[in-house]
Formats: C-alpha cells, structure tokens, sequence
C-alpha cells in the first residue's frame, strides 16, 4: 500500500492526468506573473532608490492605449478559460459513463462502508477492477466527511441527509490510500480506508469468493413490502400512486408545472418529504418516512427504484 504522500502523487485514474495538466498549466502562469512583478519591483526599488539621480516626474506614456486594451482583454480571456476548464473538470465527476459500476458509500464517526451492486459489503476497504468506470453514491449517517483519494486526484463531500455522487476510472493495480478531507470529530485522522485495484479476471474471482448477499435491490424490494409502499404503488392497488416502473432517470411532471429528473435525490426527498414534489395529476397523500428509514435503507429503496423496469420486475 502507499503508506506514504509523496511530494507528487502518483497518477492511478484517467480524472488524475487530466487534473495534473490543469494544475501545471496553472502553476506555469502563475510562476510567469510572480517573476514579471518581482522584476518589477526589484527594478523600480533599485532604479528610484534613495538618492538616485532617476526623475521622479511624471513620466510620458510608455505603452500606447491600444497595447494596454490587448494585454488586459488577453488577461481576461486566459482568466475565462482556465475558469471553463476547471469547471468542465468538475462537472465531467458528476456525470459518469452509463456502464459505470455503482458502489453505495455510507460514511459515519469513523469509518467507510460500502456496499457493492451484488450485495457484497465492505468496511474501509473497497475491491474495483482496473480500467472500468465506478460511481460512488454517497451519504453520511452522522456530520460532514469527504472522501477523498489522493492518487485518484478525487474529493467529494458526503454530507448527512443528501445523496452526492461522483465517478473514477482506475488506470493501475495497486492499494491506493482512501481519507477523510474534511474533520469530523474526534477521530477523523483516524478515518483512513483503502482502495485496492484489481485486473478483472483477479476482481471476478475475489467477487465470487465473498459471502453470499441479497443485492441492494433485493433488500429494497423486502423493505418496500414491509413499509407497506406495495399498497398503493403497486399496478393493482385501489390507491392512485405514481407507478415506479421505469421511473428513474425519467422526467417528471409536478403539478406547480415544474419537471424534474428522478434521480437519486429526487427519490430519496419523496421518500423524506413527500410534499415537496408532488407529481402531476396526484394527490399529495403519502405519509413521510423521515425518521422510520435510515440512511442505508434509503439508499437500498434507491436501489430498488433504479432496478425496476417498464413492466414493474427487476
């Protein structure tokens, strides 16, 4: 394992070369104006010291208005771009590819627990292959943590009662260290975890080796008939409720006219709050379950929800 954080970390992730790039690129202007004005005040302390026989008149225009317009439009412009860039770099984490392997992260006072599309769960540790997108969906059952992977060049905030998401791509096999970026009390130097990248044919047989496990679909749709949610979403129920087959990732109407995308935290709020949204042509009679469900249980619902396709079967 990378015990160790060198000066440079090592890249491991293809988010990390891109970040890298940025950063140099930053670096090198930035290196570039702080040797200008160092310059300059060097020379002009030099130049108008005390007793200097320099004038200290005005001085004639040096540098024609034109020349001033382009090095301050040209400023502007580099300032714009780097702006676009590191922006694109942020919004390309929250949108990962459709194939990506999605791993529920539960943080709490003070470890990681994740569980894995099969049921499979881990605590501090997680298993992915090399070279396959992984989306991490993320909660915290208590305060504010961040998971961050220095290597991976990847930090998002898990926040209590908010769903966050983000994505990487390991492109190197190895233990890579996983920390917590943000405090969170007592032992949060402590909250240290691992990820351990694997060949594939190395990760299929570590996947078939664990305990056998009810996916987090499977848990949701057990936890789903015993909140009694069956009752009134179900095809045959005498409740009018919205069907949830094929819901997520579908546009929504609400009946204030605003549409929404059922994604994970438009699920996790009806859920929550269930006034909030109300769906188009529904009345608002769902009970909430604030209190009743906790964070891993909504995120098994949230499972189950995405596994359901047109027909209302997994």
């Amino acid at each position: 394992m990378h015990a160790t954080l060198p000066l440079f970390p090592i890249e491991a992730s293809v988010q990390a070369g891109r970040t890298d790039e940025l950063f140099f690129i930053v670096l090198g202007m930035s290196v570039v104006v702080l040797g200008v004005v160092a310059a300059l005040v060097i020379g002009f302390a030099i130049r108008y010291r005390r007793g200097s026989p320099a004038k200290r008149g005005p001085l004639p225009p040096l540098i024609s208005r034109e020349i001033e317009i382009a090095w301050t439009a040209g400023t502007l412009f580099t300032f714009l771009f780097v702006f676009w860039w590191a922006s694109s770099l942020q919004l390309a984490a929250k949108a990962p590819p459709a194939d990506a392997m999605p791993i529920r992260v539960l943080a709490k006072q003070w470890m990681w627990k994740m569980e894995h599309p099969n049921g499979v769960r881990e605590i501090n540790t997680l298993h992915v292959p090399i070279g396959r997108p992984v989306r991490l969906i993320m909660t915290s059952q208590d305060v504010i943590h961040s998971f961050y992977v220095p290597v991976f060049r990847m930090k998002q905030d898990v926040l209590p009662g908010r769903t966050t998401t983000t994505w990487f791509q390991a492109t190197r096999t190895g233990t890579f260290r996983l920390e917590c970026a943000e405090f969170c009390g007592t032992d949060h130097a402590r909250m240290l975890g691992s990820i351990v990248v694997m060949s594939a044919p190395d990760f299929a047989l570590w996947s078939e080796a664990q305990p056998e496990s009810d996916s987090l679909a499977q848990k949701g749709a057990a936890l789903f008939r015993t909140l009694g949610c069956s009752g009134c979403h179900a095809t045959q129920s005498a409740v009018k409720a919205p069907d949830l087959a094929g819901l997520y990732g579908r546009a929504v109407r609400l009946a204030d006219g605003r549409t929404v995308k059922a994604d994970d935290a438009y699920i996790r709020d009806s859920i929550l709050q269930p006034l909030k949204d109300i769906v188009a042509g529904y009345q608002p009679i769902m009970p909430s379950f604030a209190g009743a469900v906790s964070d891993a249980d909504l995120q098994d619902l949230i499972a189950y929800v995405r596994s359901l396709k047109d027909g209302g079967t997994p």
